[in-house]
Formats: structure tokens, C-alpha cells, sequence
């Protein structure tokens, strides 16, 4: 059985019930924001919340930020399963998960990207969804990395037809000619630098410009008398 498949909360193993207080306040948020553009998923997301480019470029978008550290499919396709897209109508979701799914296959993973996709249009059939591609990690070349650059190889092929969903690259850029990742760009050789976070991030803000503009009226351009 693929466990991505499967929704699950995460395991409250320190005993303090943080994740699940995480949750129920992006519970609230719903009702009590308005949101043109949900951001969901894992530390990639959660750690883009407290850079400058999220400040800059995407909080001026009406954007909200549901990542939790450490995430992994299952977990958010439980909390979407338990309401945290819900009370809401935004007109784009971004999607970044499967990081931290490196003990799955790459199949498992894009099976398990898929399923949210699918839960995600049964709430919200007429919505952007857009799916960055998964970032490599580690300083060095690794097993993992290679496993999530093949992940990124499969989605593009079983997203490019799909309605209204878009992969984006954000991956490039990051490996340097020696196989090396700087930590300039992820400090900790996962999680981003305000630098990584430009990097990676632009092209996203852009397709975002792109997609909210869409079906907009066009302003008419004709000189006043």
C-alpha cells in the first residue's frame, strides 16, 4: 500500500500538540480571512513565509500560508481531508510537498501528489492549483536528490495535460558544476535563504501575476475626449 495515499496526522511524539494547534489555526484563518491564493504544504512553504520575498511580492497577493515543518504528503492531504481549504475560495492553491517523502518511491510520491490534486479540485473544481517542483538537498550529491529529481521528471509528464494545474520549475540553479549545493542558498542545505528563496520563488510570483490577471477586464486604453 502506498502510505502517501493515506491520510494521517503527524504523530504528536513530543506530547505538546503543536501540529494539531497548527492546524486548527489555519482553521480559523479560513473563516476569518479572505485568501486569493493559498500557499500548502511543507517546510519549503512554512520557511517561505519569514523571508523577504514573501513580504515583498506575495503578501501584497492576498496570500496565506498553511506549510508545517517536516510534512509530509499523507499529513497534508489529512489536513485538506479536515478542513483547512474549506470556509475559503481562493482563486489559485500552490502546492509544495514530497520532500520529506524521500522513504517512498518516486511513483509513490507523484501517486500521492496526485491524490491531493484530486481532493483538491473535489473542493475547489474551478481553482489554479500549481505544483513547484521538489528542490534538491544536501550539500553533496546524493541518493535522496536523485530520487526527488526523478519525482520531478515523472510529474511533468502526468501534470502537463491536467485543467488548470501548473508545474513550475523552481529547482534550477541550485546545483553548482562540482554537484555542490551553497549555503547561501539553503543554509542548512534544505531550507532556503532569502537568496534561495528569490530564486526559487520569482517564477512562481510571476505565473501567479499571470493566472490572478486572468479573465480580468481589460482597462480600455482609449484617450479621454
Amino acid at each position: 500500500m502506498n502510505s502517501c495515499k493515506t491520510p494521517v496526522p503527524v504523530d504528536d511524539s513530543d506530547g505538546d500538540c503543536r501540529w494539531l494547534s497548527i492546524h486548527k489555526r489555519f482553521l480559523s484563518e479560513t473563516r476569518e480571512k479572505d485568501a486569493d491564493v493559498i500557499f500548502i504544504g511543507d517546510s519549503i512553504i512554512q520557511a517561505l513565509q519569514h523571508t523577504d520575498i514573501w513580504n515583498e511580492l506575495f503578501a501584497p497577493l492576498h496570500c496565506l500560508n498553511f506549510g508545517i515543518h517536516r510534512d509530509k504528503i499523507e499529513n497534508v492531504l489529512w489536513r485538506i481531508n479536515n478542513g483547512e481549504l474549506d470556509h475559503i475560495k481562493p482563486k489559485v492553491i500552490v502546492l509544495h510537498v514530497g520532500t520529506n517523502n524521500h522513504k517512498n518511491t518516486p511513483e509513490e510520491i507523484k501517486e500521492g501528489i496526485m491524490e491531493i490534486i484530486n481532493t483538491i479540485r473535489e473542493k475547489h473544481p474551478d481553482v489554479y492549483i500549481v505544483v513547484p517542483t521538489l528542490l534538491p538537498r544536501g550539500q553533496h550529491p546524493n541518493e535522496i536528490r536523485n530520487k526527488l529529481l526523478q519525482t520531478n521528471d515523472i510529474l511533468k509528464t502526468n501534470l502537463e495535460n491536467l485543467r488548470k494545474v501548473e508545474l513550475i520549475s523552481i529547482d534550477n540553479g541550485f546545483i553548482q558544476p562540482d554537484g555542490t549545493i551553497s549555503h547561501h542558498d539553503m543554509h542548512d542545505y534544505l531550507l532556503l535563504t532569502n537568496a534561495g528563496s528569490k530564486k526559487a520563488f520569482e517564477p512562481v510570483h510571476e505565473l501567479l501575476l499571470q493566472l490572478l490577471n486572468e479573465g480580468e477586464p481589460e482597462k480600455d486604453l482609449t484617450p479621454s475626449e
